[in-house]
């Protein structure tokens, strides 16, 4: 059993300062994605979606909080905890939850599942089932924007665990010799599949890891969605000025299991409690839009009420829309 976690507030630039609109729309972002997997995990246990699906329950603020210091036409690439970032990029929930049950109205017409989905329009570069596949290709799509002098940068998301493997460092290095306007977001949520950064990692201080290539990192407050955004408007401004690389540590936890298969006996109850209770971004913010008089309780449980709907919807498309023909596994084949 790994010693159980502690909630920390993390170093770091203080929150960001955001209007009245800019909050709501981060809670409205955040619970949007809260009530989607939920229904996933619904429809998984229904048998409705079949084969992996990780959910991103706990880990909202790190998403929507980067997504909100970004630009039109910025790129997102990440692993295969992506219902999240889909959604933030502005994907349809429909079309999300129709690929997760492997129809044709999915974003990859039912052939990708939860952990392959990709949209061009949204400039959202996938869903990666192997650990850490995402971080060249991330580091790709910066040298390509610095190739064409498009000002664009590419956040590049990577949990605890892929840290570890041996492309990040190979693309580290390239990133820095390179100076490419990548963003690597390692969303540490403290465990892997189940084992924790302190049993599996030498240095767990994530930030760091770009030391010895002279990549200058910052460890956040992952549960914090304003301390979010402020870090990665720096993040952005540091890349856009041609400066190279840089790494953002999000210190966040997922309240389910790495999968829906994954009982997670390798943490305690008391743990767990502890994030939701003390800790959970969407409560934290909450709280300030209440305190500062932005809405009242009645008028966020009527927003509550909205996304269900949404997310309802989307389910039923989901079940509605029919199954690719068999056809499609000859199309967009590269010979």
């Amino acid at each position: 059993m790994a010693k159980a976690g502690t909630a920390p507030r993390t170093a770091g630039a203080p929150a960001a300062k955001a209007s009245k609109a800019e909050l709501l729309e981060y809670y409205r972002s955040m619970l949007l994605i809260r009530r989607f997997e939920e229904k996933a995990g619904q429809l998984y246990g229904m048998g409705l979606i079949g084969g992996f699906c990780h959910l991103y329950i706990g880990q909202e603020a790190v998403v929507v909080g980067m997504q909100a210091a970004i630009s039109t036409g910025d790129e997102v690439i990440t692993a295969y905890r992506d219902h999240g970032h889909m959604l933030a990029s502005g994907m349809d929930p429909a079309g999300v939850m129709a690929e997760l049950t492997g129809r044709s109205g999915g974003y990859s017409k039912g052939k990708g599942g939860s952990m392959h989905m990709f949209s061009r329009e949204k400039n959202f570069f996938g869903g990666h089932g192997i650990v850490g596949a995402q971080i060249p290709i991330g580091t790709g799509l910066s040298f390509a924007n610095k190739y064409r002098g498009n000002d664009r940068v590419c956040l590049t998301y990577f949990g605890d665990g892929a840290a570890n493997q041996g492309q990040v460092f190979e693309s580290f290095n390239m990133a820095e010799l390179w100076k490419l306007p990548v963003i690597y977001v390692i969303e540490n949520n403290q465990y892997a599949m189940g084992t924790s950064v302190e049993r599996s990692s030498a240095e767990t201080h994530l930030f760091k890891r770009g030391a010895s290539f002279n990549i200058p990192g910052e460890q956040v407050d992952g549960m914090d969605v304003l301390a979010v955004r402020s870090a990665g408007d720096k993040a952005v401004k540091w890349c856009r000025e041609g400066n190279g690389p840089i790494i953002l540590e999000m210190k966040t936890y997922r309240y389910r299991g790495h999968s829906m298969s994954d009982p997670a006996k390798y943490r305690t109850r008391e743990e767990v409690d502890q994030f939701r209770e003390k800790r959970d971004p969407i409560d934290h913010l909450r709280q300030t839009i209440v305190d500062a008089k932005h809405a009242s309780e009645d008028e966020l449980k009527e927003l509550d009420k909205e996304l269900r709907a949404i997310v309802n919807h989307a389910a039923e498309f989901a079940q509605t829309s029919p199954e690719p023909d068999p056809a499609e596994l000859w199309t967009e084949i590269v010979h």
